[in-house]
């Protein structure tokens, strides 16, 4: 469930039984998990060296650049990874040769740089959200080394990503102590598009934050589910943003909200939460 409301009486709720019916598909499936495909097109391969002085091979960018990729994706070192081109050249029936890791080590420093993606022109919605990164130190060794007792120190990251890209459009980094919702407005100067929607999780609950976006754009839309003790603020007029939605829980129940507003989209910010871990 997205929310757990029901959080209370959840273990009398019993597991989904689930029972295998197309064995075959199910097992071929697994054996695709471990499938390895790499495909060189043939513009590099027919531009991936060239011979010097001496029969000595001079490798293209385009060489060099493959070799790093497949040093980053497999996490290999730099002879490793000279080994592991040899082996797909080789199955692969080609007469070329692999970088050597000396060469590799030396041309990818004045390799040119791959220009990140922008971000798509237009209103945006942005997710927000925050993690936890240990800080090791001296202390943390000390630990690993001698068992000695340590007290952790931990820093906050906290990222807003555009949810129709993925891409992370503003980051800050706090130390353990500071609150979630004050850095909502940090996050949000970072950002020169204009915005559409701001969706967070419960903990940026509250008419802080609800007054800080509001500050960056009346228009904005704020996504966040109120907390089960939240009361509408009382105010006369038009209700506000958190007014509306503590309504629309109490008509129509959480699940209702969640679909109706979208709040589901969160869960791409955790994503690239466990992708920036990585």
């Amino acid at each position: 469930m997205p929310h757990k409301h029901n959080a209370d009486r959840r273990r009398h709720i019993p597991k989904m039984s689930f029972k295998v019916q197309n064995w075959p598909e199910y097992e071929a499936g697994l054996r695709r998990r471990g499938s390895l495909t790499l495909w060189i097109e043939d513009a590099a391969l027919g531009d991936w060296q060239s011979r010097g002085l001496g029969g000595q091979a001079r490798y293209t960018d385009a060489a060099i650049q493959t070799s790093m990729m497949l040093r980053m994706a497999f996490k290999l070192a730099l002879r490793q990874t000279e080994g592991l081109m040899m082996s797909v050249l080789t199955l692969m029936g080609l007469t070329l040769s692999a970088p050597d890791h000396s060469t590799v080590s030396r041309r990818a420093v004045m390799l040119p740089v791959i220009q990140p993606a922008h971000v798509p022109l237009g209103p945006l919605h942005v997710l927000i959200d925050s993690t936890g990164l240990q800080v090791y130190g001296a202390g943390q060794w000390l630990e690993a080394k001698h068992g000695a007792k340590s007290r952790r120190t931990w820093c906050k990251l906290h990222l807003a990503v555009d949810a129709a890209s993925g891409m992370i459009v503003a980051q800050t980094l706090t130390d353990q102590d500071t609150d979630d919702p004050s850095q909502v407005g940090p996050l949000l100067d970072q950002i020169d598009d204009p915005i559409v929607q701001v969706t967070a999780d419960g903990g940026y609950d509250g008419v802080p934050t609800y007054q800080t976006v509001a500050a960056h754009g009346d228009e904005i839309e704020v996504v966040i589910p109120p907390r089960s003790t939240a009361a509408p603020s009382g105010e006369p007029g038009v209700p506000i943003q958190r007014d509306r939605h503590l309504a629309m829980i109490t008509e129509q129940g959480r699940l209702s909200w969640q679909a109706t507003t979208g709040y589901g989209q969160r869960f791409l910010v955790e994503t690239t939460m466990g992708r920036s871990r990585r």
